[in-house]
C-alpha cells in the first residue's frame, strides 16, 4: 500500500490492512476483544481507515487504497491490433498503479487459466500475482495466444466470489478484530460484447455489498474497450447505467479507446480508467476517443 497522504493531513498513517486469516474468533488463546461491542458496519470500519481522497499534486493517490485487478480478454477476436492495444494500455496504466501500492497488480485473463494458486481468502486462482513491472507483463502476453469466447461474468464471479466471503466473514467481527478488508478495482479490458451474462454477476455483488452496508467504493469494476466495435460499446454503456434503474449502488463504469486513430491515451482517460469505478464525479464524466491531445508520457520512457 502505498504512503501517500492528504495534503495538509498530520494524522499517523492508517494502520496496515489484515488479511481475515490473521485473526479466527473462537480460537484456543485468542480472547475476545469486545465480547460486549457492538459489530460496526464494514463502512463505518473503511471510513476510520481510508483516505478516501486525491490530491492536486497526485490526482491518483486514492488508487493506494485498493488492491488493482486487471481482466484481458484473450478471445479469439482479440487477436492482432487489438491485443497489441491492450499491452500498450497496460504498459500505460501499469506503473501508475504499482507507484501507489508495493503489492503490485494482479493479472488474470478471460480463458487462459495459470496454474497459480490464490495466495490469499481474498482472492480468486489461476491468476498472476503482485506483478511490479511492465517486463513481467511482456514476458506473460508473450506466452498466451488469443482464442475462444468472451465468458466475462464467469470470470469475474471466480474473481469476485471468494472476496464477497471475505467482506461477509469479516463483517462479523467486533471491535479491535474488525480489520477491514482492502477494496478492489477490477480492470477489465476488452473488445466486444460478452459471451455470457455479465449482469447477473454483478447485480448480486451491488446487492451484497448494500446489505454489507460496504463502504461505497469497496468493489469497482471498470470496462476498458478497445477497438471500435459500436455495438460493444453500446452494450458496455448499458451495463454502467443500467445499475441505476435496479436501486442499487452503481460499482460499473466503462470508458473506450481506438489506438488505430493514432492518439496517445490522455492523462484525463486514464484517470477515469483507474479511478471510475469508485469515484463517481470520474464516472459521470464522459472520456471516450478520440481523447485530448495532452497524451501521458508513460512511466517507462
Amino acid at each position: 500500500m502505498g504512503e501517500d497522504q492528504p495534503v495538509g493531513s498530520h494524522q499517523e498513517p492508517p494502520p496496515p490492512y489484515s488479511s481475515p486469516t490473521n485473526y479466527s474468533l473462537g480460537s484456543p488463546g485468542t480472547p475476545d476483544l469486545a465480547a460486549s461491542t457492538p459489530r460496526a458496519s464494514l463502512k463505518e470500519i473503511e471510513a476510520r481507515r481510508i483516505p478516501a481522497t486525491s490530491t492536486d499534486d497526485d490526482p491518483y493517490a486514492f488508487l493506494s487504497s485498493f488492491d488493482t485487478v486487471f481482466v484481458i480478454d484473450d478471445s479469439g477476436s482479440m487477436y492482432g491490433s487489438n491485443w497489441a492495444e491492450t499491452q500498450e494500455v497496460l504498459k500505460a496504466i501499469m506503473p501508475i498503479c504499482t507507484s501507489h501500492d508495493a503489492d503490485g497488480i494482479d493479472l488474470y485473463f478471460l480463458n487462459y487459466k495459470s496454474k497459480n494458486a490464490a495466495p490469499c481468502e481474498t482472492k480468486g486462482p489461476n491468476g498472476f500475482y503482485s506483478i511490479k513491472s511492465p517486463a513481467e507483463i511482456q514476458k506473460i502476453f508473450d506466452s498466451i495466444n488469443p482464442y475462444g469466447t468472451t465468458p466475462t461474468g464467469q470470470r469475474l464471479q471466480s474473481i469476485l466470489a471468494p472476496y464477497q466471503r471475505s467482506l461477509v466473514e469479516q463483517s462479523k467481527k467486533k471491535g479491535a478484530l474488525a480489520e477491514p478488508i482492502k477494496p478492489i478495482n477490477i480492470i477489465t479490458i476488452t473488445d466486444g460484447r460478452p459471451s455470457d451474462d455479465v449482469e447477473g454477476v454483478i447485480v448480486p455483488v451491488a446487492r451484497r455489498l448494500d446489505s454489507l452496508d460496504a463502504s461505497p467504493y469497496q468493489v469497482g469494476l471498470q470496462f476498458f474497450q478497445v477497438g471500435s466495435d459500436a455495438n460493444a460499446t453500446a452494450g458496455l454503456r448499458e451495463l454502467d447505467d443500467g445499475l441505476e434503474e435496479m436501486n442499487i449502488r452503481d460499482i460499473v463504469d466503462t470508458v473506450s479507446w481506438d489506438g488505430e486513430l493514432g492518439t496517445g491515451l490522455s492523462s484525463d482517460l486514464i484517470l477515469k480508467t483507474v479511478l471510475g469505478a469508485v469515484n463517481r464525479r470520474l464516472d459521470r464524466k464522459r472520456c471516450d476517443t478520440p481523447p485530448a491531445r495532452d497524451s501521458l508520457v508513460r512511466a517507462q520512457e
